[in-house]
Parts: structure tokens; C-alpha cells; sequence
């Protein structure tokens, strides 16, 4: 979720039209329940990543959600009992014909939904969201920063537990067990480090957005102005399309 400086066409989109994009592509997988059309999506969403200039990053995001979609898939597809029973399993659990195509819709939706999300982050800067929320759509600045805040925060969250770990590791602490339940108990300790970490990072936050007159910032505080090209207007028909084929289909 952290930006890629780049100059790609998707980079130059306005803000406006990349929020409108990301979330007219996340309410097209809803709108379908053909999963063709949930994998154009996803696949649609590999190209753009790739005209980005990220499409490893675009694999690499797959790769995490279908192992989560994985999870997911399982115990989905255990407790949907509608359907005509494809397989009988111990202590009363079965596998229907509507729970398999319900659990991998939703796993295909899941990732074709996320997508969108993850490319608009890497492709905007925060305070460019941030602008729009509040000049846009009205949003209160104060939101407008919580949200965008909350959003910046995760990566460096991550790598702060990412530093934990290894610094836990060379302490001879194994994290790379394939137990499961031990590593949650390995990973639960770390959550004080990480959470003292975190108060500081927001308290040193909250006294620079002090200093700065947050209170004082309104709708009309922003200093960018976003025009509308011809490529703005490309991509808002391609996902009023998309949005259009997905609700037909």
C-alpha cells in the first residue's frame, strides 16, 4: 500500500477518476455472479498493473490473496449445506454443489475486489486522496486525515513488526515454525513492542499536525487543483462498461 513514484498513464490519472475507477471495479465483482467475468476483472486489473509498471507487484498480490482465499475456501465450503451433496466427511460436515460454487465466487471476488484498492495506493500519493476526499466529495479534513493516516500507517506498521521479528530472531527466537498454534503464541508478544512503538509514532503525529494549524485546515486549504484529460475520460468509460457487462452478465 505504499506509493511507486512513476510517470506511467495510470500514475498521471486524476485522483478523482482513480477513486471512481477502483471502486466501480470492487462493485462490478458484485454485481456478477459469473465467474468469468470476476476473472476479467482480475485480469483487467493485471493490465493496468502492468501499463503501471508493476506488474510483479500485481502477481505478488495475487499470490498473497489466494493463499488467504485458500483459508477461506475451506472452511467456506464446509458450512454451506444448501445443494445436492458432492462429498459426505466426518462429524456431519459435507461438501455441496452450491457451497463449492458459492465458496469460489467469494474467493475470486475476494481477490478481484482487493486489487483495485491495492493499485489505486500505489499509484497516489496519500495527501492527492486526501485533497479529493475534501474538495470532491465534502468530506471534513479531519476525516479526510484520519483516514488517510490510518492508511499510511500500515506499511509502517509493518515494517516496524518486520524489525521486531528480527531483532527477536537474533535473539533465538524461531519464528519460522510450521506449527501453527506455536507461532501465534511466538507472534503475541510482539504485539506490546509493536503497540508502544505505535503510541509514540501517533503521539509525535498528533504534535506535528499541531504545529501546523491542523485545526485550522478546511476544504479550501488545499493548494492542488486536478484537471480532467482525455485519458480521465478513457478510463471512467472503460469501468462504466465493465460495470454495465458485469450486471448484464
Amino acid at each position: 500500500m505504499e506509493y511507486v513514484p512513476g510517470g506511467t498513464q495510470i500514475h498521471l490519472l486524476n485522483p478523482l477518476t482513480k477513486l471512481i475507477v477502483s471502486f466501480g471495479l470492487c462493485v462490478s465483482c458484485f454485481l456478477t455472479q459469473n465467474y468469468f467475468m470476476v476473472l476479467f476483472i482480475i485480469v483487467f486489473n493485471v493490465a493496468m498493473s502492468a501499463a503501471a509498471g508493476m506488474a510483479g507487484h500485481a502477481l505478488r498480490t495475487i499470490l498473497s490473496l489466494a493463499k488467504l482465499s485458500a483459508a477461506l475456501f475451506a472452511i467456506q465450503v464446509l458450512f454451506v449445506r444448501d445443494g445436492r451433496a458432492l462429498l459426505e466427511l466426518p462429524l456431519n460436515l459435507r461438501i455441496t454443489d452450491r457451497g463449492l460454487q458459492f465458496s469460489l465466487l467469494f474467493v475470486t471476488r475476494l481477490i478481484a475486489a482487493t486489487m483495485p484498492l491495492a493499485l489505486m495506493f500505489s499509484v497516489t500519493q496519500i495527501s492527492d486522496i486526501a485533497n479529493v476526499l475534501v474538495r470532491r466529495f465534502r468530506m471534513p479534513y479531519k476525516y479526510a486525515f484520519a483516514l488517510t493516516t490510518a492508511i499510511r500507517f500500515i506499511p509502517l506498521f509493518a515494517d516496524e513488526m518486520a524489525c521486531i521479528m528480527e531483532a527477536q530472531t537474533a535473539r533465538g527466537v524461531q519464528f519460522d515454525t510450521k506449527n501453527l498454534f506455536r507461532k501465534i503464541r511466538l507472534l503475541l508478544p510482539m504485539c506490546v513492542p509493536l503497540l508502544i512503538s505505535s503510541v509514540r509514532k501517533i503521539d509525535g503525529c498528533a504534535i506535528s499536525a499541531e504545529l501546523r494549524g491542523f485545526n485550522l485546515r478546511g476544504r479550501n486549504s488545499g493548494y492542488k487543483e486536478y484537471s480532467f484529460f482525455a485519458r480521465d475520460a478513457a478510463m471512467l468509460a472503460i469501468c462504466a462498461a465493465l460495470m454495465a457487462a458485469a450486471a448484464l452478465v
